[in-house]
Formats: C-alpha cells, sequence, structure tokens
C-alpha cells in the first residue's frame, strides 16, 4: 500500500471486462457483501452495543440470543452482524425477507422449526430483514411462537420499531439502534476492503487518493455500503494504465458517487465568504441567489444552526420592522432545524431565506442601536428622570415616581412627557412594508412633544 493513494494488488480482470472469485460462480456478489465481516473483530461500528462488555456482544458470545430488533440508517452494519451471528449459533439460521414472504411460508417455516425442536431439540433463528413491511397479521402470526421460544426472530429495519411493529413482540425482544457509521470507521471499511484481495479484487493494484477516498467518505453520509458500492463501481468502469494500476483519483470518486467535491473550509475564508455572499443576497432582495448560497453551504457540510441563527440576524437587520413576521419566521426556522435535523431541515431553511429576501427591507431599528450605542459612549450621559425611577422600596420618600403619568389612563393611550433629558432621535423609520404605519404614529407623537 503506498500512501498519499492507498496501492494495492487487487482485480482480476477477465475479457469480459468482469473479475473472478475463486468461490463465486455466476454473477458476482456486490463487494461490501463479499467483504462483509465474518467475526466480531472484523466489526466496524456500534461500539455502543457491541464493544468489549456490552450486552449484545455478551448474547452472541455465549449464544444466548433470544428475539432482538435492529434499527438504524441502512448500510450501518444490522444485516451484518445477523450473519456473524448466524455463524456463532448453534440455532439453525434461516434468512428472509418481509417484503418477498406471506403468511404460507410463515407457517412452513414454524412447522419446520417446530419439528427441529421436537426432533433434536434444535433452536431455529429467523433473520426478517425490512421487518417494517409485515401487516399486523404476519406479525401476529409469529408472536406465540416467539413466545415459546420455537423460533428466535432477529428483526431488521430501517424505521422506528415502536411505530411499526406490534408492543406485543417488541415486548418480547431486545431492542438496538444502529447509528451512523464515523468517517474514520467508514474508512477503516473502505481501506480494509482494497486490501483484502481474497475477497475483494485481485490481479491489479488500486492507487486510491487521498482526497478521492475523503470524498468517498463525506458522501457517504455514514452509510459503509453506499462508499463501497462507489468504490466498486469506480474500480470496474476505469481501464487500468500500463502499469496495470487503476488510479482512483477525484473525479472518478466525484462521478462514482454522483456528487462533486465543493470547495469549502468550514474554519477558513470559504466560511465566510460564503455566509456573506448569502446575508448580502438576502438583504438585496434575490432569493434565487439566496437559495443557491444557501444549498452549496448545505452541500458542502456547513452546520444548518449556523445558517438558521444568521438568518435571524438578517431578519432584524435587514427587514426589521417593515414586516415583523420576519424574525418570527427565522426563530420559528432554528427551532424546526433543531427538531427536524437534515437532510428535511433545508425545506423551512429555504422557506425563511424566501421570506427574508422577498420581505419589504428597513435597517431603522439597527441604524437606531448603532446611532444610541454611540451617543451612550460619546455623548452627553443622561441620568434617568426622578418621575421614571422606581418608586417601591423607599424611593417613593426621595420622590421617584413622582410626577409619572400613566399613559393608559389618557387618550389613545398616550400622554407627552419627558422620557430622556435632552431628547434626541435614533430611530427614524422608512415608508417599507409595516414601518409605514409606524412612521405615521411616530411622527404624530413626535409633533405633540414638539
Amino acid at each position: 500500500m503506498r500512501e498519499n493513494g492507498l496501492a494495492m494488488k487487487q482485480i482480476e480482470i477477465e475479457e469480459t471486462g468482469l473479475f473472478k472469485h475463486p468461490e463465486i460462480s455466476g454473477p458476482i456478489k456486490p463487494l461490501a457483501l463479499r467483504v462483509s465481516p465474518k467475526t466480531i473483530d472484523d466489526y466496524f461500528g456500534q461500539e455502543h452495543i457491541i464493544g468489549p462488555g456490552k450486552l449484545l456482544r455478551r448474547m452472541i458470545e455465549s449464544d444466548a440470543i433470544n428475539s432482538l430488533i435492529f434499527f438504524g440508517p441502512s448500510g450501518t452494519g444490522k444485516s451484518a452482524l445477523a450473519r456473524i451471528i448466524s455463524q456463532k449459533t448453534k440455532s439453525n439460521f434461516i434468512e428472509t425477507n418481509a417484503v418477498i414472504i406471506g403468511i404460507p411460508d410463515l407457517r412452513k417455516i414454524i412447522d419446520e422449526a417446530k419439528s427441529r425442536r421436537i426432533l433434536n431439540g434444535t433452536r431455529t433463528l429467523l433473520l426478517i430483514d425490512e421487518i417494517h413491511h409485515f401487516n399486523r397479521t404476519q406479525q401476529d402470526a409469529l408472536l406465540p411462537y416467539v413466545e415459546k421460544g420455537v423460533i428466535s426472530l432477529i428483526g431488521i429495519t430501517t424505521e422506528n420499531p415502536f411505530f411499526y411493529i406490534n408492543s406485543a413482540l417488541i415486548s418480547r425482544s431486545q431492542v438496538f439502534q444502529f447509528k451512523a457509521l464515523s468517517n474514520e470507521e467508514i474508512k477503516k471499511i473502505v481501506v480494509n476492503s482494497l486490501r483484502n484481495t481474497d475477497l475483494g479484487f485481485s490481479g491489479i493494484e488500486i492507487n486510491i487518493k487521498d482526497d478521492a477516498l475523503d470524498h468517498i467518505i463525506k458522501y457517504s453520509e455514514g452509510d459503509a455500503r453506499k462508499a463501497l458500492n462507489a468504490v466498486e463501481v469506480g474500480i470496474l468502469t476505469t481501464r487500468p494504465d500500463k502499469n496495470n494500476t487503476v488510479v482512483f483519483d477525484l473525479p472518478l470518486a466525484e462521478e462514482s458517487m454522483q456528487k462533486k467535491a465543493i470547495v469549502y473550509d468550514k474554519s477558513g475564508d470559504q466560511h465566510y465568504d460564503h455566509i456573506s455572499a448569502f446575508i448580502k443576497s438576502m438583504r438585496g432582495s434575490d432569493p434565487d441567489a439566496s437559495l443557491y448560497w444557501l444549498a452549496k453551504m448545505l452541500e458542502a457540510g456547513e452546520d444548518p444552526r449556523f445558517i438558521a441563527r444568521r438568518i435571524i440576524v438578517a431578519a432584524s437587520e435587514d427587514v426589521g420592522n417593515a414586516d415583523p413576521n420576519a424574525i418570527q419566521i427565522a426563530i420559528a426556522t432554528l427551532h424546526a432545524v433543531e427538531f427536524v435535523g437534515m437532510p428535511e431541515a433545508r425545506i423551512p431553511l429555504a422557506q425563511a431565506v424566501v421570506y427574508v429576501s422577498t420581505a419589504p427591507k428597513s435597517n431603522a431599528s439597527y441604524m437606531g442601536i448603532v446611532a444610541a450605542s454611540e451617543e451612550v459612549k460619546s455623548g452627553k450621559l443622561r441620568e434617568v428622570p426622578d418621575h421614571l425611577k422606581d418608586a417601591s422600596a423607599d424611593g417613593e420618600a426621595l420622590g421617584h415616581g413622582k410626577g409619572y403619568k400613566y399613559p393608559h389612563s389618557f387618550n389613545n393611550h398616550f400622554i407627552e412627557q419627558e422620557y430622556m433629558p435632552d431628547h434626541k432621535v435614533f430611530y427614524n423609520p422608512t415608508q417599507q412594508g409595516f414601518e409605514a404605519e409606524i412612521k405615521k404614529r411616530l411622527d404624530a407623537w413626535r409633533k405633540n412633544k414638539q
């Protein structure tokens, strides 16, 4: 193996363009299946349930499997772990898929399991992939035999079993949640598959560049099967060079993943340049440009919560009271992003971006606080007038609150009085959107004061 590119002896290519494997006849098995781990020691990921001393590992090592439900994202090792169990157990192992099996098939499996149990005491371990596709009748058909121990069930699903599997079956099973694999775990799986000349490829060198490997890892999104499929299709569709080497570079990785590399450093200039372009596009009332920069940042892996926070700032700074709903939508979007998560979070983000981009604009509130802050720092220092001071405790004896006029006691809930010595105007509303109403109201009040 060579660094800055893993160089390994791999693929034996025939004139047909396919490669051979001595143990496989007929159609070739996918790489992900060929290099699937055979023992727990070869298994990467899910340390929280399969690490040393964890319950599931102890159950496997002692062949004490009852019924299990595995759920989690695709390509995280649910089926691979079930097959490891099949190699470890002394039970008769049957594997099927809920999409292709019906009640008659289930009855046949159950009858054979009962016979096996009576004849030689052998248990039956039944793996049902995509068990969330089973309807209530099919699940109920399994229940009594799971309960009696005639069958030990391993149900695999990408859906939340508490919504799709009846509670009686869940209560008789141990439920284990699988998590998306980390980048480091995906890297180990890919590198090991390329090193595995027995089950991976043979007869050719593969030089996979670091940036290509990083691209595969990034866009596999924690799915080992997606990463291995991309590696396999890239290798099988690329002719070796004159040195009998397949060079797996970034363009090949982009094509294999159907994702192009986006140059974006989340801690450097790219991060600040893109968020700047994003904010300026919303301020400039261009929803198309705003959506483009949003999409590019999300595709590059930017934290959606960071983007949502910037939308809140833009909604206040650039829209302000021209449309007071903008900040409400922006704040709701942040909550939605935290609650929903990616990739669905891009939908409320897009809604908020379009709203802020197309809303009437006013930075009057922002300019008001800028002007007021400058006055505090360099202008005349004003004290609180006595009639505005707190009159509680001993304040009343000191004259605090004396002469204060309660606006709600007057017509239109307004009465002219001093709220700041040497009054100075900081907020100048515009004629944009709702702020035009604010300006009309404020102009009338200020006229009364004059």
